[in-house]
């Protein structure tokens, strides 16, 4: 496949600044990669955990240290990954080639994890969740890299991330809308989940076609990168607005990680909702989050990302607080009325912690003169995979109190009052920590601006 030709305005090393807008058509090119990425991210998050202690048998304990160590385990090996692709320098470019790498990694860890029958045990488990984290953390690195490069502009990064958040929340819809179709059709939950790694298996290689072969990328200079030590890479926790980035994304991954592990044992075992109801609530989540992205998006150019993140961070723990405790048992429509304010906080997050992130990295590049863009963007990963990865372990904390996961438990007051606790807590502090974080962050608007007329002019 021949890549996408680079033009004198699409290289860095010519002399000019880069485009600073993409059209409508190269951005909706680009996210089509994010629809497969993003149908399989919820399941990871949403399904899986629930679905091998449900439905296949694991213990609860049991599923929730796997995730959490295996997702540990991969945010080591994310730095790793970011200084491999940084260095990369192939005539396809730095991002496609571990896309298209990556892919069958995906495909066969995919169908192995969601193609299990009744009664697979922890090892099963364990050995497919690795290998699929090793080929969706290249994938993901390098997309999210990708889409730093394609403009430098501080409110064109909020549009592209826009795009690309918009795009996530389309093939988390499309992954949601499996089940309930599914079982309406009168097929088991089972059968809805192996068809949701079908989709993903199928829409893999027709989405990253059309991003590699419709979407430029930027040639990086050759002088852009260098063999550092880890003490060079520790050295950029020493920037302001790396860490407040950083601690923002660690205490939001923690938060909406809880609400994805504990969204179906929540509304079915406080409030009453049958599997096919609270379907339809976590469809209802998303959809509010795709109405909301663009209206992210839309603020942060005119406020700013990290004010228009502390707002969306106060809004998500306000809404989501009134969403669990004053809905009533087995009111749906009301329920669904309540988590669509909620979600509609949902994509905030994403999009600007990325765009943020883009920032960043132009701030490091003039202070070092060294390209980290998959460095930077590895780091950011891995504190979010980190706040997901603490939030699975409040599996742990339910097979403390004797909370029963199984189909058709029924479990006791005390035990439904722990996990509302939990579900609506936990949460609740965390991103207010997270606002909190925000509002000393150090790389509004006027600052990037500057970084950017510096580093135009040096070359």
């Amino acid at each position: 496949m021949a890549p996408y030709p680079a033009t004198p305005s699409d290289t860095a090393s010519s002399g000019a600044p880069a485009p600073t807008r993409r059209s409508n058509a190269t951005l909706a090119a680009f996210a089509a990669s994010c629809l497969p990425y993003a149908a399989l991210g919820l399941p990871v998050y949403v399904t899986l955990p629930e679905f091998y202690a449900s439905q296949i048998g694991v213990p609860l304990a049991v599923v929730g240290l796997v995730f959490m160590l295996v997702r540990i385990g991969d945010i080591v090996l994310d730095p790793l990954f970011g200084a491999i692709i940084d260095r990369t320098r192939t005539r396809f470019g730095r991002y496609r080639v571990w896309m298209l790498a990556s892919a069958p990694v995906l495909m066969i860890s995919v169908a192995m994890l969601f193609f299990v029958e009744r009664g697979a045990g922890p090892a099963h488990l364990i050995v497919w969740l690795v290998i699929m984290y090793l080929g969706y953390s290249a994938s993901l690195l390098s997309q999210m890299s990708w889409a730093s490069v394609l403009s430098s502009d501080y409110d064109q990064r909020s549009r592209i991330y826009g795009w690309w958040q918009a795009a996530n929340i389309v093939g988390v819809l499309a992954v949601l809308l499996i089940p309930p179709v599914v079982q309406a059709l009168g097929q088991d939950y089972l059968s809805a989940v192996r068809l949701q790694g079908a989709f993903i298996v199928v829409l893999l290689p027709l989405a990253l076609f059309i991003t590699v072969r419709f979407t430029p990328e930027p040639q990086a200079p050759a002088d852009a990168t260098r063999r550092e030590g880890l003490t060079a890479w520790l050295s950029l926790l020493r920037s302001r607005a790396l860490q407040r980035l950083l601690t923002s994304d660690l205490m939001l991954g923690a938060a909406r990680g809880t609400v994805a592990a504990l969204f179906f044992y929540f509304f079915e075992h406080a409030k009453g909702f049958e599997r096919a109801e609270t379907s339809i609530l976590l469809l209802v989540y998303f959809v509010a989050g795709l109405v909301g992205a663009p209206v992210w998006a839309w603020a942060a150019m005119k406020w700013g990302k990290h004010q228009t993140l502390a707002v969306a961070s106060v809004y998500f723990a306000l809404t989501l607080l009134i969403a669990s405790l004053l809905t009533p048992q087995g009111a749906l429509v009301i329920a669904a009325i309540a988590i669509f304010a909620t979600g509609l906080a949902f994509g905030a997050a994403d999009l600007l912690l990325r765009a943020m992130m883009a920032d960043v990295s132009d701030e490091v590049l003039l202070d070092t003169g060294t390209d980290r863009t998959g460095l930077l963007f590895s780091v950011l990963t891995a504190t979010s995979k980190l706040g997901y990865a603490i939030s699975v372990g409040t599996f742990i904390a339910l097979q403390q109190i004797g909370f029963d996961a199984g189909v058709g438990a029924v479990n006791t007051p005390e035990v439904i009052g722990w996990l509302t606790g939990i579900f609506v807590g936990v949460p609740l502090v965390l991103l207010l920590i997270s606002a909190v974080v925000l509002k000393g962050y150090p790389l509004d608007q006027a600052r990037h601006a500057k970084i950017r007329t510096e580093l135009d002019a040096r070359r």
